[in-house]
């Protein structure tokens, strides 16, 4: 096929070995950042932070986190030239909502008169909080999407990417507790320009089940 979208999503990979002296130029990650922005949540709860690292300070504080398992990723926290942790908030509650309504009403994307309805969508993120006002389950869903979202994008800048659920969110958790503000991080993404003779991924073909295996057509 020969698509745009697809020859993106042909060439994105899981890159292995990042080329610690090639960085992510400073538009290309304007752009990123304005795709996570623009990321879709349900209700547009938007119930995240993320944190981009970038500095060799950062750098460190990420590699620390390291310490005590998944050490096969912790080569990405110094050699890739970006990695971004996208944390999710575990009690997101109704008056956290009502800053994402006002969003609603100030950008003309609601009527004014339309608010106060609006705000009945909490709902949506009641069904899935516990009696101690935990809603993580949901929450975490919703960077998912964004994750998503950005690893489209960065296929589509030819900027390789490495998903990472082999993080250690206590020590993330730890090491940025201030950049976190009490969310909690379980994937971070590391971004860059892969070593390809070193990437023993690099170039691989695809390896995906037939459309006929995964999705039914009624």
């Amino acid at each position: 096929m020969s698509h745009q979208i697809i020859k993106d999503l042909h060439n994105r990979y899981t890159a292995k070995k990042y080329d610690v002296n090639k960085r992510i130029s400073s538009a290309d990650i304007d752009v990123i950042k304005e795709a996570i922005r623009l990321s879709a949540s349900s209700i547009n709860s938007q119930p995240w932070k993320f944190v981009l690292v970038e500095s060799d300070e950062a750098k460190q504080r990420l590699h620390d986190t390291f310490a005590n398992k998944h050490q096969f990723n912790q080569l990405h926290a110094k050699e890739a030239s970006h990695t971004l942790l996208l944390a999710y908030d575990p009690k997101f509650t109704k008056e956290k909502f009502v800053k994402r309504v006002d969003v609603e009403v100030s950008s003309g994307h609601l009527p004014a008169e339309l608010r106060e309805s609006f705000m009945g969508a909490y709902a949506f993120a009641e069904m899935n909080t516990d009696e101690n006002g935990y809603n993580g389950s949901w929450t975490k869903a919703q960077v998912y999407l964004a994750l998503g979202n950005i690893m489209h994008t960065l296929a589509r800048l030819n900027i390789a990417s490495t998903p990472m659920e082999g993080v250690d969110p206590e020590l993330i958790g730890e090491k940025f507790s201030e950049e976190l503000d009490g969310h909690i991080c379980e994937v971070a993404l590391a971004m860059g320009y892969p070593v390809e003779e070193e990437d023993w991924n690099f170039g691989k073909p695809k390896a995906r089940l037939p459309v006929e295996d995964i999705i039914a057509t009624v």
